[in-house]
């Protein structure tokens, strides 16, 4: 490999003695004559040319045939002709590769499939392989976050003659047209409409596994169980990096495990750490000359795109700002002076916010904290080459679809304590190098490798060692392993109703029989006035539900810090009074600037990403589901005592929704800004569901409603 990059011309006869080379490897080493032909074509113009039919029978060797027709290589003979014909998709209109090919035959056979295979092997392909066959009327898609189900939406509206897209519980199935719902885990658990399934993705299926320390692991197992019990389709469980999964699963499942290593990307590896061992191993005298080696790197490879790991979000705008400075010190210019989302930042969150001068400057920002709209914007503008640099947290594993030619692996740690391991930094490592784009990719490692360990995904429904309560108890009698478990006898003492509840609300199971027999002390004293209110709360009754939520409901492994329940009702309340994302902005500066002493500009970065933080996961996904949960069992409670109850339902309907005309909730679905749905409710009168605001918006050309700025006309024209 390092001949093929520091010769500058093979001749006739190098030429041939190379690809003579390959042919030989091809016999001994599939995984290392694709990595070297890969390389061959990274450098091709270094190759005789002479010579490229010898070059295409080496390719369709290897059954890379997307490649032959990417580098217009012609195969001769009938028999590779045929192949290649073999090997392309009529529904597509695309050439798979080999592997794609055989998963393909197996998902066509009778079997299920459980496939391991890395980022740029293409699996997803084969989710818009099936779809557009037409073979399935009922699809679910789950994936783990709503940026990937969006990106998902997007691929996948071509096919709107056929399938309707359904990416939120409260929309209706088609009878009509077949449907594919496009959901999390949670919202899978949430829709008990379906009225068959035929046919389930899980994306990233990994994280089924109860060993991963994920906090939605039980959703997903949950989910899954569910559908395969009620409808038993067929399913496809995609995901990287993965050696076995529970013993005996495929036997039970009729399913197929594959793992492959087969990469269309050659990954090289730059061990960065080893060359400032001494100095990286002391990040604390020599935290800033990691930050300038770091630097130095990035400025070097201005003319290819890198994305850098960091640990938290506080992280990637630290970093990223402090990149920004030293930009501006070597006068580096401008790189885009006119992003659409400038103009939208300026008049929606702050005309200070260091994101213009990153983005300006081609540097973007990803992360768990930001708002959905803005990560698709810094997405859109990173694939379209109009950013150099992207700072990401784990959101580069898992939260989006895209890749660049270099990775800095910066960052050894998600959060505060938890080191990466083995198997994310693979998954990390994988994200260099983009398919179809680039045939090599770099990582350039600033901390050691993670020991290299088998990765054994567990399937907690299945295996049931370990398992949590909250998947026990929604599992069928007949199928629990361990009836002599403290867990399973203590389940099964539940009342019949209390257990319903309990479980269908899919948290916390003793926790919620706490709050159930606290529920019941209170609600015949004088919190009764607490608990059974309707609409807006006051802000005692609100403090005394999320008081219970935070100490019956939250999982061990899950922090509530830095957030106090007392913060949490005041922005809670907050928000819901002023309906503004910059009311509670400039709140949290005066905060910073007066009880945390904090100089302007820092008040500023801090409160904003605070703030988004507190909107993604506070409002948009933890009070929704607190108030849900408490209602149900307030609800029970208040009506076995005959009392009247309250009901949270609107309140969480509103905080969950953003506060948007509920008709019009859906479109924060598609990454449009509240701000250009805001004017829609000027502009649309109510209707009876979403998809009757959808025609309008078409029908009635409401985009070029001279309302919206720029980038809320670019949005809803995407969406």
């Amino acid at each position: 490999m390092t001949e093929i990059e520091d010769k500058e011309v093979f001749n006739f006869d190098e030429t041939f003695e190379l690809y003579k080379i390959c042919a030989k490897v091809v016999n001994d080493n599939t995984e290392k004559a694709q990595k070297l032909l890969v390389n061959i074509l990274d450098n091709r113009e270094k190759f005789d040319a002479s010579l490229d039919e010898v070059l295409a029978d080496l390719l369709e060797s290897i059954g890379f045939y997307p490649y032959l027709e990417k580098e217009k290589l012609e195969l001769n003979s009938t028999a590779s002709i045929i192949r290649q014909n073999y090997h392309h998709s009529a529904n597509l209109n695309k050439y798979l590769h080999e592997d794609q090919k055989f998963l393909l035959s197996l998902l066509n056979s009778d079997k299920n499939v459980i496939v391991s295979a890395p980022t740029s092997f293409g699996k997803s392909l084969l989710i818009e392989e099936f779809v557009a066959s037409k073979k399935f009327k009922n699809i679910i898609i789950i994936q783990p976050t709503l940026a990937l189900l969006d990106e998902t939406r997007k691929k996948l509206q071509k096919y709107h003659e056929y399938y309707k897209l359904i990416v939120r519980t409260s929309q209706e199935v088609s009878v009509i047209k077949g449907n594919i719902f496009l959901f999390t885990a949670e919202r899978v658990n949430e829709y008990r409409e379906f009225n068959n399934v035929d046919f389930i993705v899980v994306d990233e299926f990994y994280k089924l596994s109860s060993n991963r320390d994920d906090e939605r692991a039980d959703s997903l197992n949950n989910a899954l169980y569910y559908i395969l019990r009620k409808y038993k389709p067929k399913f496809y469980l995609l995901g990287p990096n993965i050696d076995a999964i529970s013993n005996g699963f495929e036997e039970k499942y009729n399913a197929v495990f594959y793992k492959t290593k087969t990469s269309l990307v050659d990954i090289k590896t730059v061990d960065i750490y080893s060359q400032h061992k001494k100095k990286f191993d002391k990040p604390i005298k020599f935290k800033e000359y990691k930050k300038i080696v770091l630097f130095d790197l990035l400025l070097k490879n201005i003319d290819q795109q890198t994305i850098i790991y960091c640990s938290s979000p506080s992280k990637v705008r630290k970093l990223s700002r402090e990149f920004l400075i030293y930009l501006q010190e070597k006068e580096i210019k401008n790189k885009n002076e006119d992003l659409d989302i400038i103009e939208w930042i300026e008049k929606n969150i702050s005309s200070k916010w260091s994101l213009i001068s990153l983005l300006k400057y081609g540097v973007g920002i990803h992360d768990g904290g930001l708002q959905k709209h803005i990560t698709t914007s810094v997405i859109d503008y990173f694939n379209k080459g109009l950013l150099s640099y992207l700072f990401c947290t784990t959101t580069i594993i898992e939260g989006v679809n895209t890749s660049a030619k270099n990775i800095v692996f910066y960052d050894n740690k998600k959060g505060r304590s938890i080191y990466i391991d083995y198997f994310d930094y693979s998954n990390i490592k994988g994200r260099a190098g983009r398919l179809m784009v680039h045939y090599t990719g770099i990582i350039y490692n600033f901390n050691p490798i993670p020991e290299n360990e088998r990765v054994i995904i567990d399937i907690p429904f299945y295996e049931q060692n370990p398992i949590s309560p909250e998947v026990l108890i929604n599992l069928e009698d007949k199928e629990i392993i361990d009836k002599d478990s403290d867990v399973y006898k203590n389940i099964q003492m539940l009342p019949s109703e209390e257990k319903k509840i309990i479980k269908s609300n899919g948290v916390n199971v003793f926790g919620q029989k706490h709050i159930i027999e606290q529920l019941r002390q209170d609600v015949s004293s004088d919190k009764y006035d607490l608990i059974a209110w309707d609409g807006f709360p006051t802000y005692v009754q609100l403090e005394y539900i999320f008081n219970l939520a935070k100490k019956y409901l939250l999982k061990p492994s899950e922090s509530f810090s830095p957030m106090t329940i007392k913060k949490l009702t005041y922005v809670t309340l907050n928000y819901s009074t002023n309906k503004s994302l910059n009311d509670l902005i400039k709140s949290q500066i005066q905060f910073n600037l007066n009880t945390q002493k904090m100089d302007p500009k820092d008040a500023l970065e801090e409160a904003i990403r605070e703030c988004f933080q507190i909107l993604k996961h506070w409002f948009q996904y933890k009070v929704p589901k607190w108030l849900a949960v408490m209602n149900s069992l307030q609800v029970f409670v208040c009506q076995e005592k005959g009392l009247r109850a309250g009901n949270y339902n609107y309140f969480a309907s509103l905080i969950e929704n953003d506060f948007i005309r509920e008709d019009l909730s859906i479109l924060t679905e598609f990454g449009i800004p509240s701000s250009a749905i805001r004017k829609l409710e000027v502009l649309i009168p109510q209707a009876k569901d979403s998809d009757s605001v959808l025609s309008a918006i078409k029908e009635k050309n409401i985009i070029e409603n001279p309302i919206f700025i720029e980038y809320e006309r670019n949005k809803l024209k995407d969406s």
